[in-house]
């Protein structure tokens, strides 16, 4: 019963995001307390189930709030701009050129391992680009995905560190398994950048065949208004540059960090208390949607976990494994890691399946280590495509893209990666069979 009720409940949310019918707060949040109802759990049990969730997510609410305010006022200050305009100068009238460009500032934002970072570096510096060549924005997304997906192996950006903590290693040490396995990755990057930009070309990208991005002179004067000269731009990259290199180092919570960098650059570039609240204004509604949005999502894992539904429905899947393919179920999470992913937050991915597998998988003498390192992959694949990633609302948000077209061109190339590293991390000895 739990499990069905679990199955049901998953359906529902998907099926409901992929529509679009509601605001993705409303059925993170509402969706698990009916199912957790419908268990049989009284009200206050479901509010303490909640609570507990939301307390996994408050730090990173907190990041996103200050992250998200941060590089919107430093695309206020220009910086971007002289980003673009060199790229389009380097890139030229070349439209693969500009997607494997984009491919490559992906791959650098995301250095820091914060999703949300990455999405505002890459999607806001290259979206004129793209809206300039008519390239399509899904392909943006797709190449900012795929690079942050690779680039998240990184032992700070959350799931290596998360599987570390569940084998009780280092999170350093796993990530050196995985270095041979993220650079096969980072080729298929760049490969499906230049796949992608011959599609964009057999679909009439091109210079000149597009649009620019215009704002109405309101917006231009405003723009302007607020654009810094060159003096400042060094500045604001120097400090974005030392914004990023702290987060890398791990010293200091990622928030306080951001929370700092925003307060430099305000009192750098606007030292007037109402250009300062203004520009805080201006951001603050994007922020503060992705961060309730994160904090929905938290609501939802602390119901899975709090009425065992995540157990129930993990036993469930186990049942149904025939004796004899116990020794590949490593092997079988890891081809199924993406489309769980998708499904599935990453707290309770890694927290909750992820120890039962490697339980199931050590009864039929599979290491705990080789489970972990073929769940890795697919999961953060999945990553900015996945309905329960604030990221991905992020991005859909700054491209006006659907989620559903996001997910329908996104998930098969995603899937592709993740199942040629899967087999590199076979061939190369670095996952066993």
């Amino acid at each position: 019963m739990t499990a069905a009720i679990g199955f049901l409940m998953i359906i529902a949310i998907v099926a409901l995001l992929l529509k679009g019918k509601m605001s993705p707060i409303v059925v993170l949040a509402v969706i698990p307390v009916i199912a957790a109802l419908i268990l049989g759990f009284s009200p206050v049990e479901v509010m303490d189930f909640i609570a507990d969730g939301i307390k996994t997510t408050t730090s990173n609410g907190i990041l996103f709030i200050f992250s998200v305010i941060y590089f919107g006022v430093l695309a206020d200050t220009g910086l971007f701009d002289v980003i673009v305009g060199w790229l389009v100068k380097k890139a030229g009238n070349n439209v693969i050129a500009v997607t494997v460009v984009t491919a490559l500032i992906a791959t650098i934002a995301h250095l820091d391992g914060t999703t949300a970072v990455t999405v505002l570096i890459t999607i806001p510096a290259m979206y004129p680009v793209y809206k300039k060549m008519n390239i399509d924005s899904r392909i943006l997304l797709c190449l900012t995905g795929a690079c942050m997906g690779v680039m998240n192996l990184l032992p700070w950006g959350g799931p290596t560190a998360r599987a570390a903590t569940v084998l009780a290693m280092d999170a350093t040490e796993l990530w050196h398994m995985l270095i041979p396995l993220q650079v096969v990755g980072l080729m298929m990057n760049i490969v499906l950048a230049v796949l992608l930009g011959m599609f964009a070309i057999r679909h009439g990208a091109g210079v000149g065949k597009g649009v620019e991005v215009e704002s109405d002179e309101k917006a231009k004067k405003e723009a302007a208004d607020l654009r810094k000269s060159n003096a400042y731009l060094i500045f604001n990259f120097l400090l974005t540059v030392g914004v990023i290199a702290l987060l890398s180092t791990g010293i200091g919570k990622s928030y306080v960090i951001f929370m700092l960098g925003l307060c430099i650059l305000l009192a750098v570039n606007y030292p007037n208390q109402k250009t300062q609240d203004k520009l805080i204004k201006k951001h603050a509604p994007a922020a503060l949607i992705i961060s309730a949005t994160l904090f929905a999502a938290g609501a939802m894992v602390g119901v899975f976990d709090g009425t065992g539904m995540l157990e129930a429905m993990a036993n469930a899947i186990m049942a149904i494994i025939p004796a004899a393919l116990g020794k590949y179920v490593h092997i079988i999470f890891g081809i199924l890691a993406l489309p769980l992913g998708l499904c599935v937050g990453t707290d309770a991915y890694f927290y909750g399946i992820m120890p039962l597998v490697m339980q199931v998988g050590e009864t039929y003498g599979v290491a705990s280590l080789n489970t972990a390192l073929t769940m890795l992959i697919g999961k953060n694949l999945a990553l900015m495509v996945s309905p329960l990633v604030p990221a991905t609302y992020l991005a859909i948000g700054l491209t006006g893209t659907e989620l559903k077209d996001h997910m329908k061109f996104s998930i098969p190339p995603y899937y592709i990666i993740s199942l040629i590293m899967l087999v590199f991390g076979v061939i190369l000895g670095i996952v066993a069979i």
